[in-house]
């Protein structure tokens, strides 16, 4: 794609066309059992497995048509700018974390690394023991214990889909909830603000560290105008309302959908038990599919919303997308096989155009069932990749998605 032509994503099912991925590295390698908890994975991936896999992913992608960009290139890049580099490295170097003492001089040697290995140790982190020599240590250095890190690893950059998010042809550079994901937003910041790709394109969110907790795997974009957002785990009310208000303002949306889901684990975002794979049809996780409602969020005049009595979200999202119905795709035939394939990202999907998605292999009964209804399904490995809590959609950020035709 020409990058002069402007990134744009107003559906989630349009023909995709350009997509940010973040290939694991080294980060995955410092997940232990003592750590990964507090690292959002429950699990340890077998890294050069978990690579393979995703190179699996961005090839089905490549063969497909669409352009892939990686985040690590592209902050590489953005970190040449000294604006940039100056914005991430306070993000990694917090005094009442690593001391007076040690904050200065790990501030100057981060910010004296050259651009790829700087990009290095903001994704996989620093130990106490991989400090240059710094003279006076201070007491943070020495009271740290073997292995404790001066700078946490992001393991969770994996998960383009919840940083940044794009309506229209804004970006929200999302505010994450969980202390393990909050520095992710310095780093999409930096490449949003500052690569030379992205350079001027519209900030929705993120101009704050004191933003509402708002992620994007909470975000649908159902139809041009019309965007639900999950609240729950991850993302708050105050997040949605926050957003509606900027997406209103800026003429992007007519409709905000805002839907309470379970605070827990398995159903974090919205993502995790719905997601569009054509126009007008949706897999969802059936034990929510008749429960699942949405407050209809819309512009009232000066900076006001007016906000709807509760709903069914089925029937909320099709009254404002302005169709009859809105098709639901069961992720399982029975309620054991439809949890189990529900944790495992069955309902995780990414759509590559309308009736064609990219779904894990695992989720075998939940494909079958997608093409059924007529859905063809790009089938992909994910054993290692879904350590995290995260399917194709969770580790995708579109671009650029071509306009639904009229």
């Amino acid at each position: 794609m020409d990058q002069r032509t402007p990134h744009q994503v107003s559906s989630e099912v349009g023909r995709l066309r350009t997509v940010l991925l973040h290939r694991p590295g080294a980060e995955l390698s410092r997940l232990t059992p003592r750590n990964n908890a507090d690292l959002l994975f429950d699990g340890l991936p077998w890294v050069a497995r978990a690579q393979e896999e995703h190179d699996g992913f961005a090839g089905a992608l490549r063969e497909r048509g669409v352009e892939v960009l990686y985040l690590t290139d592209l902050l590489v890049e953005a970190l040449e700018v000294p604006e940039a580099r100056q914005g991430v490295v306070s993000s990694m170097v917090a005094p009442t974390v690593v001391g007076p003492q040690l904050a200065s001089v790990l501030r100057a040697w981060l910010l004296d690394l050259p651009s790829d290995e700087l990009a290095g140790v903001i994704a996989a982190g620093l130990t106490h023991e991989e400090l240059p020599q710094h003279g006076a240590e201070g007491v943070v250095a020495r009271l740290a214990g073997p292995g404790e890190f001066v700078v946490r690893p992001l393991p969770n950059l994996l998960f383009t889909r919840d940083s940044s998010v794009w309506v229209d042809r804004h970006v929200a550079v999302t505010s994450p909830s969980m202390h393990a994901r909050q520095r992710e937003r310095a780093v999409t910041g930096a490449i949003y603000t500052h690569h030379p790709r992205f350079v001027g394109t519209p900030l929705l969110y993120g101009g704050s560290k004191e933003e509402a907790w708002f992620e994007g795997g909470d975000v649908l974009v159902m139809a041009p105008g019309v965007v639900a957002v999950g609240t729950g785990q991850r993302t708050t009310p105050a997040g949605v309302e926050a957003f509606a208000l900027r997406a209103f303002a800026a003429g992007i949306a007519h409709t905000v959908l805002a839907v309470p889901i379970a605070q827990e684990r398995a159903t974090m975002h919205l993502d995790t038990i719905c997601t569009m794979v054509d126009r007008d049809a949706v897999v969802m996780f059936p034990a929510v599919a008749d429960t699942l409602s949405a407050y209809t969020v819309t512009p009232a005049g000066d900076d006001q919303l007016e906000v709807s009595k509760p709903e069914p979200f089925l029937i909320a999202a099709a009254t404002a997308m302005g169709i009859d119905q809105l098709r639901t795709i069961d992720t399982g035939l029975d309620p054991v096989t439809a949890e189990r394939e529900q944790w495992d990202d069955g309902n995780n999907t990414l759509a590559l155009a309308p009736g064609l998605v990219v779904a894990y292999e695992r989720n075998v009964v939940t494909n079958h069932a997608l093409e059924r209804a007529g859905i063809e399904v790009v089938r992909i490995a994910g054993s290692e990749l879904g350590s995290g809590r995260g399917g194709p959609r969770c580790m995708s950020c579109p671009v650029s998605r071509d306009p639904l035709p009229g």
